[in-house]
């Protein structure tokens, strides 16, 4: 009997820790450390990890762990009930009479709501009752949290996927400026620029709240393979630090500074909240991943498009490296442990890649009439 009450404990103590994840993941609006949740990431990524081939395509990698967030959810919902009908199991001990596997089928029967097998006495009957309960409490929590998930998802790739059209896929800051010079024609790109990056500010501060909230947000994956969350930001802020670098007395500003402080503040948060080593603040003598020729490449480009550059390369660059030391560490860590799309200026993944630079649509125009021929007299 002293077995039995000793089990007992140990199965409220179950119940009760597995509920707190329960809660802490779905109901509470911040960030909760569960045990269990980051477990069954763990779990997951590294299951993920073996079954990616080492030499695999990007295309192939990104097909296999598009899977990956969806089954952890799957995952995590199992672990959650089999914690609760161990516990209610071993609670039931002292309550019910006989075998302890008596015990256990009558949690199991009551936390999925079977009903195969019917309370033996008062004591017994409450707890099932409760169980029941729970059953149902943890799997309505589950149904009632998809929504918010993909909703917060959908929100997340509609911004993505406006941004294809200035940014290219995968995204790459230079390309931004690159486009938006290119796409305007009365020679002002000030406005275009003010309203990216101001979206993009509050954009940023949604994902880092949501981020934050639901850790499985950060593994969902785009819908189009070259298209991704973490690079596309990063692709707006460079393009800001580019903007403010090498046209110090043009507009926009104020939401080009916004936007490169939302975003990274945004990548620090949920890097931290992945628990990756981030630095506790950046050195702004720090080298950082994008060489100077990489640098005067893309302003190169720039300059063949007419890009109002306002000072040379050599005066340019220690500007662009003191915004971009804010968020290289952090979005180059991030990218690796997601392994994001290979975009350029986004450093190494966890398999061999090659960066993929921007695609862009091939010039197409419609062929002129044929000439007619005017009519013989």
């Amino acid at each position: 009997m002293l077995a039995a009450w000793i089990g007992c404990i140990a199965g409220v103590v179950v119940v009760t820790g597995t509920l707190a994840s329960v809660i802490g993941t779905l109901v509470v609006p911040r960030r909760v450390d569960s045990r269990i949740s980051r477990l069954c990431e763990h779990l997951m990524d590294g299951l993920f990890r073996a079954v990616v081939p080492r030499g695999a395509k990007y295309e192939v990698r990104d097909r296999v762990l598009a899977w990956q967030a969806p089954i952890t959810l799957l995952v995590r919902l199992l672990v959650w009930l089999t914690l609760l009908a161990l516990g209610f199991g071993l609670v039931l001990l002292p309550a019910v009479p006989g075998s302890p596997g008596r015990a256990f089928s009558d949690a199991g029967s009551s936390l999925f709501t079977l009903g195969y097998a019917a309370p033996t006495g008062r004591a017994s009957a409450a707890l099932e009752y409760l169980a029941a309960f729970t059953g149902l409490v943890v799997v309505g929590l589950q149904v009632g949290y998809l929504p918010t998930l993909y909703a917060a998802f959908n929100r997340r790739e509609t911004a993505v996927t406006l941004l294809t059209a200035r940014a290219g896929t995968p995204a790459w800051g230079p390309e931004i400026l690159a486009r938006t010079r290119w796409g305007i024609f009365d020679g002002d790109a000030r406005p275009v620029l003010d309203e990216l990056f101001s979206s993009w500010e509050g954009w940023a501060a949604e994902v880092a709240e949501s981020h934050t909230t639901y850790f499985t947000l950060a593994r969902l994956r785009s819908p189009q393979p070259f298209s991704d969350w973490l690079t596309s930001l990063v692709a707006v802020l460079d393009a800001a630090a580019l903007h403010l670098s090498l046209t110090p007395s043009a507009e926009p500003k104020i939401t080009a500074r916004l936007a490169l402080r939302m975003g990274f503040e945004a990548l620090d948060r949920i890097a931290r909240a992945m628990r990756l080593p981030v630095p506790p603040g950046p050195d702004p003598d720090a080298p950082i991943s994008v060489s100077y020729d990489q640098f005067c490449a893309a302003t190169a480009m720039l300059r063949q498009l007419d890009y109002p550059i306002e000072v040379t390369d050599e005066v340019a660059w220690p500007n662009f490296r003191g915004w971009r030391v804010n968020y290289d560490v952090t979005a180059l860590l991030l990218a690796r442990e997601l392994d994001a799309t290979p975009a350029m200026w986004t450093g190494p993944r966890r398999w061999p890649s090659e960066p993929i630079p921007p695609r862009r649509p091939a010039l197409r125009k419609a062929s002129a009439p044929p000439r007619r021929e005017p009519p013989r007299s």
